[in-house]
């Protein structure tokens, strides 16, 4: 939906008559004075209907998610999914898009709290597994996106592409995912695989020993104070990225290039989630317990482009191309490591609970980026 975002907020600028956006439209700039191509309303619109219903179910579900069982959860999730898709596709105007990506956003943000929960009765080895396929999600979903509309298809024919997505979602949960009950969370042996049962029929993630279901208020508090140090670091590198993302990348635009203002947007989106999903699946290779310092040098990030915005003086596009791809490693190995510290240092009895209170840490730095490239978008839109 994010790298949809320039598509769906230049509704405001197509025909009426047309139910989708051209996958390369020439649009002149909403506001004649400005120096910059703008949209009239900046892509953290789309970026706040995509996050703030995640930053609900995130801060609720630390207090009674865990009494939901996991399968209810996951089949809530992938129908959301393929709700998004469908209205955004058949959607008219922007409004009803940003309902759509408010069904996305309700999709990923119970979809990730969830499987994350559900980690903690699985090998430990299973958070770099975890990283490293959310971040092959984003890239694939930016990627192919991306390749087809350049191929010509149209944004709502791309969308509508996707719905073999949410299906697949629900068949590999289903069908192929098996209860945990008798593997070693250490990850030290591994039980017969013959003789796991899928967890449609099974309640063993819920009745596990070391289920932090029964953790009372103060157990909880505890453990929140502790995790502490791992959420505010990611909580900044979050907020930094995703307001160069959201807040800038549309205003990032080269006039002396091939590639039309929609297109420059997307490549974005592409080269930032291949910077995620490299460093996100870099786990076996380099671990990081300082997150603190991946924090700074993303700070530094949106420190730089902001400048350039400002001051323009960046001379290709290419150079931005590889700002956005370093961008996105930072934000992945922030990402990845933060869990897999968690899962190695919290109590067995604790380690659910804290997944899914950690997991709030990108929703609430992202929620915070929004809004301030909201107005920010305003003034600089406005600047002649």
């Amino acid at each position: 939906m994010l790298s949809a975002a320039h598509d769906i907020l230049s509704h405001q600028r197509a025909p009426r008559n047309q139910s989708h956006v051209d996958p390369d439209p020439t649009l002149t700039p909403h506001n004649s004075s400005s120096r910059f191509d703008c949209n009239s309303v900046s892509t953290a619109a789309v970026l706040l209907a995509d996050i703030l219903p995640t930053l609900i179910i995130k801060l609720l579900a630390p207090l009674g998610l865990h009494l939901l069982p996991y399968s209810p959860r996951v089949l809530t999730s992938g129908i959301c999914a393929a709700g998004s898709f469908i209205l955004v596709a058949f959607s008219h105007s922007v409004g009803t898009s940003l309902c759509g990506v408010v069904l996305a956003s309700i999709s990923s943000g119970l979809g990730e709290v969830t499987f994350l929960s559900l980690t903690a009765f699985y090998p430990r080895a299973v958070i770099s597994w975890w990283s490293s396929g959310t971040g092959g999600a984003g890239l694939l979903g930016a990627l192919s996106y991306l390749g087809l509309t350049q191929a010509g298809l149209s944004p709502q024919h791309t969308l509508l592409s996707m719905l073999g997505i949410p299906a697949l979602l629900l068949a590999s949960y289903f069908l192929l995912l098996t209860s945990p009950g008798l593997q070693d969370p250490g990850g030290e042996e591994e039980a017969d695989t013959a003789a796991r049962q899928p967890l449609i029929n099974s309640a063993a993630a819920e009745s596990k020993p070391g289920s932090s279901s029964h953790l009372s208020l103060q157990e909880r508090w505890t453990v929140f104070k502790g995790l502490l140090w791992y959420i505010v670091p990611l909580v900044l590198v979050y907020f930094a990225e995703y307001f160069i993302n959201q807040g800038l990348f549309e205003l990032l635009f080269f006039r002396n290039t091939f590639l039309s203002h929609a297109q420059q947007y997307r490549w974005y989106q592409m080269l930032y989630q291949a910077g995620v999903f490299a460093s996100r699946s870099s786990l076996r290779c380099c671990r990081i317990h300082h997150t603190w310092a991946l924090a700074l040098l993303q700070c530094v990030n949106l420190a730089f482009l902001l400048a350039d915005v400002w001051l323009n003086f960046l001379p290709s596009i290419y150079l931005v191309f590889l700002i956005i791809l370093y961008e996105g490693l930072l934000g992945g190995a922030a990402y990845v490591n933060t869990f897999h510290n968690i899962a190695l240092e919290t109590r067995d009895e604790h380690r659910e609970f804290a997944m899914a209170t950690a997991c709030i840490s990108d929703t609430l730095g992202i929620s915070l980026s929004g809004l301030l490239a909201l107005p920010l978008h305003d003034f600089l839109c406005h600047l002649s």
